[in-house]
């Protein structure tokens, strides 16, 4: 199953532009289709939409659609542009229609701590990026990689979190209710 969820990663990201995607079920199927990837991993994608949760998959591949687009400080829209939070807020009430809080610190303490191995698609990790607890967030994708906005003068992109630097930083790990199988609640 990793290596299938990688594989959707790889052509999702190969083929992402920076606008948001429509039904992304359709969305995802049209691009394997294109890929002519559909006849070969045939149920296998259905079994990937079930184990993750619909909710949880249509997260990723929606963030995907924003691969791109710039960083900006206080950002929260693909037309300004987006920082680390902004960018897992909008994610979240576009997709999923939870207004999770405005900062990295605030989306953590509202959210329910996970351990790094239970970690799915759709989950929130958190970094010390500056020198002080939950200062980043970013959206699991699957595979040990994260979507994120990451810094001035860089865009919204997937990054592994076996890399030193984000190992070194590694914070925690959270859930948001209702994006892996339990019941929607707002924060």
């Amino acid at each position: 199953m990793p290596r299938l969820l990688a594989l959707l990663i790889f052509f999702v990201c190969a083929s992402a532009q920076a606008v948001p995607l429509g039904n992304t079920s359709d969305d995802l199927d049209r691009i394997l289709a294109e890929k002519g990837l559909m006849e070969r991993i045939g149920g296998q994608l259905e079994q990937a939409r079930q184990t993750v949760g619909g909710k949880a998959s249509d997260l990723v591949v929606t963030a995907m659609g924003f691969l791109g687009v710039p960083y900006r400080r206080g950002g929260e829209s693909a037309e300004s542009g987006f920082d680390c939070s902004g960018f897992v807020r909008a994610m979240y009430e576009q997709t999923i229609g939870l207004v999770l809080p405005r900062r990295a610190n605030e989306q953590a303490a509202a959210t329910q701590t996970i351990d790094r191995e239970d970690l799915k698609p759709g989950d929130l990790v958190f970094f010390n990026t500056m020198r002080r607890a939950f200062s980043h967030v970013g959206i699991y994708v699957g595979d040990g990689k994260f979507i994120h906005a990451p810094r001035p003068g860089a865009q919204v992109r997937v990054e592994d979190m076996r890399v030193a630097y984000w190992q070194k930083r590694f914070n925690g790990a959270r859930r948001v209710s209702g994006t892996n199988g339990e019941s929607a609640t707002r924060p």
